[in-house]
């Protein structure tokens, strides 16, 4: 059933659909475990990851070998930012259908506390994310052997001048800004409301992971994502690398918390549905 509504004052009325809360994930469900469709999901989170991984840390590399002596060879930091960006808006366009399109632990962490995905599921994405990230980054090492230790293996770091409580709140924002985005772009409400509006949800999401490098490569080389910075970790196994490593789940987890809290219990106004729910059963 849809319903007529007018925007902007104009005599032009478009068709948006009535819209109604999807139920919350339960905490465990044992019926999914008995599906294909789940298992599906989960080797598309592996597959989607392994790519991201392959192709966005050889980018890396490549743009440090070309623009070794020369700074102006290579991409440069907009073509490694746009790599990120333009590999997560294919991915996501091409999985989200599937498995939801997470490719992040941080985001999957952020869904879970949304009740958007089950606990089982939000593990086993991680799993899947993190082991795919390993591969796709020994892909890499694989073909460019002679330039991925020489040139950093694309891992993650602290860069000199910064110092810990700096790059932990690189990534806490830069993480707050993805997975906000990812919540606002998927958000049922929003699609109802704005049915109008063609949107493609992997453009903003790709968006908001080039914008986010953009910011934050000179700080951390942008992790924002677990997998992304474990995979390069296990791979190069640099002291550096694991020394800097907490900072780049700590940041991304605490980031996607907020931007859950943020988007389900302020502008979702899920704090005041759950007051409103406990006072009308306290009243009957």
């Amino acid at each position: 059933m849809a319903k007529d509504i007018e925007v902007g004052g104009g005599q032009h009325r478009f068709s948006g659909k009535d819209y109604q809360d999807p139920p919350p994930a339960p905490l465990i469900d044992a019926e999914e475990l008995g599906q294909w469709s789940f298992y599906r999901a989960i080797i598309a989170e592996f597959i989607a990851t392994l790519l991201f991984l392959y192709i966005t840390v050889l980018t890396v590399i490549g743009y440090k070998s070309q623009s070794d002596g020369d700074q102006c060879g290579g991409v440069g930091i907009l073509g490694i930012a746009w790599a990120f960006g333009g590999m997560i808006f294919v991915l996501v366009y091409c999985t989200a259908g599937i498995s939801g399109g997470h490719i992040n632990p941080a985001v999957t962490f952020g869904l879970f506390l949304a009740r958007k995905v089950s606990l089982v599921r939000a593990i086993l994405y991680m799993v899947a994310q993190s082991l795919g990230a390993i591969c796709g980054v020994g892909l890499v090492k694989a073909f460019q052997n002679a330039y991925f230790t020489k040139y950093g293996g694309g891992a993650n770091g602290l860069a000199d001048g910064y110092s810990q409580g700096t790059g932990l709140a690189a990534e806490i924002i830069g993480t707050f800004v993805l997975v906000y985005t990812v919540f606002s772009a998927t958000d049922p409400k929003r699609n109802a409301r704005d049915s109008h509006v063609p949107v493609l949800a992997p453009l903003p999401i790709g968006f908001a992971v080039f914008i986010v490098h953009l910011a934050t490569i000179p700080i951390t080389g942008t992790g924002i994502n677990p997998a992304r910075s474990l995979g390069a970790a296990v791979i190069y196994d640099n002291d550096k690398a694991w020394d800097d490593q907490w900072i780049f789940w700590v940041g991304p987890f605490i980031g996607a918390a907020i931007a859950a809290f943020y988007h389900q219990y302020i502008l979702r106004a899920g704090a005041v549905k759950a007051l409103g729910s406990f006072r009308s059963s306290s009243n009957i």
